[in-house]
């Protein structure tokens, strides 16, 4: 069964919110993207732009190019109010001379960027909201992850994986090169509440607050430090990557708050990657918390709001989270 076939039956079965014809809009600029990264070292894409996004971060050419691809593909057939993506200041308002739709749709088009250049997975991240009226502004995109109708990403690794969720479980479709359509390949997909592996980046250990710093050095510790087995750690700067290894095999996701640039709240961006992927891991039975609050229950303030990021398998996302609250 491939994606739309899928998603058609989901709208029978469950009704709601009508994406289908969004959801081939989507799945079409991702194939597109897939390639451009596949052909990147070809034609001249890899590398610098010698550019920044609004914050502050140096765009990789494929950054800019896949935001085109993305914004191109879902501007212009009548689903979309409006769109904004991690890659563009502001809003992008539809052009006068394509129908508007309902829905709002917001991306980072080409997550891990960082790592194109040496081969690494890196993939697209998007949400669908609803727009409140069909001429959208910045604040009509700031509503809590909880409004989310679908949130999806595509990895573009050995093979190009599509995984969405539109609040009745997550599941996941794999490219089919020789068709062109993705195929439903790991149905249910669910992450399992214990796990021994946890992902962070070591280096920003100093900056860290007591709560994370304890519950690393136990992960670290293991059997040796008063927990009941060894854990593994792993890390790819790619947080597409690291979430559909969560969702393979278990495990936890951190980028917690840390004291290294004071004027950020966190790292991930609230809107583009910590919501999203905290609905897809909610739906996969895991947990998503900035160690303090639920996630997707946040109000966000701004389109490039940044916030903590502490996700996965339920008893270790449920253990930090004790040790940042005291309970």
């Amino acid at each position: 069964m491939d994606v739309i076939q899928f998603m058609q039956e989901e709208q029978r079965k469950h009704g709601g919110h009508d994406i289908v014809g969004l959801m081939e809009n989507i799945t079409a600029a991702c194939r597109k993207i897939a390639t451009a990264v596949n052909r990147g070292a070809f034609v001249g894409m890899m590398g610098s732009a010698g550019s920044e996004n609004i914050q502050g971060e140096t765009q990789k050419k494929l950054d800019i190019v896949t935001n085109d691809i993305f914004t191109e593909g879902n501007q212009w057939a009548g689903h979309c109010a409006g769109l904004a993506s991690e890659e563009m200041d502001d809003p992008y308002e539809i052009p006068n001379a394509y129908p508007r739709g309902k829905y709002l749709l917001v991306y980072d088009p080409l997550d891990g960027s960082s790592n194109v250049d040496v081969n690494i997975s890196v993939g697209t991240i998007f949400s669908i909201l609803v727009s409140p009226n069909d001429k959208p502004v910045a604040k009509d995109f700031l509503q809590a992850g909880v409004k989310q109708v679908c949130a999806g990403y595509a990895l573009y690794g050995s093979s190009t994986m599509l995984v969405l969720t539109t609040g009745h479980g997550v599941n996941g479709f794999t490219l089919d090169t020789n068709t062109g359509e993705f195929v439903l390949t790991n149905p249910n997909m669910m992450i399992p509440a214990d796990t021994a592996e946890f992902a962070i980046n070591a280096s920003n250990r100093r900056f860290w607050e007591e709560p994370v710093q304890r519950y690393v050095e136990e992960c670290v510790k293991g059997k040796d430090g008063g927990r009941e087995k060894n854990f593994n750690m792993r890390w790819v700067a790619s947080m597409v990557a690291e979430v559909h290894r969560i969702l393979c095999r278990g495990g936890v996701f951190m980028y917690p708050f840390d004291t290294k640039d004071p004027t950020k709240a966190g790292k991930l961006r609230i809107m583009y990657e910590a919501n999203p992927m905290s609905f897809i891991v909610e739906q996969a039975g895991g947990v998503s918390s900035t160690g303090r609050a639920r996630i997707m229950e946040l109000q966000p303030e701004g389109l490039h709001q940044r916030v903590p990021v502490i996700l996965g398998s339920k008893n270790e996302v449920d253990r930090i989270v004790g040790y940042h609250t005291g309970k």
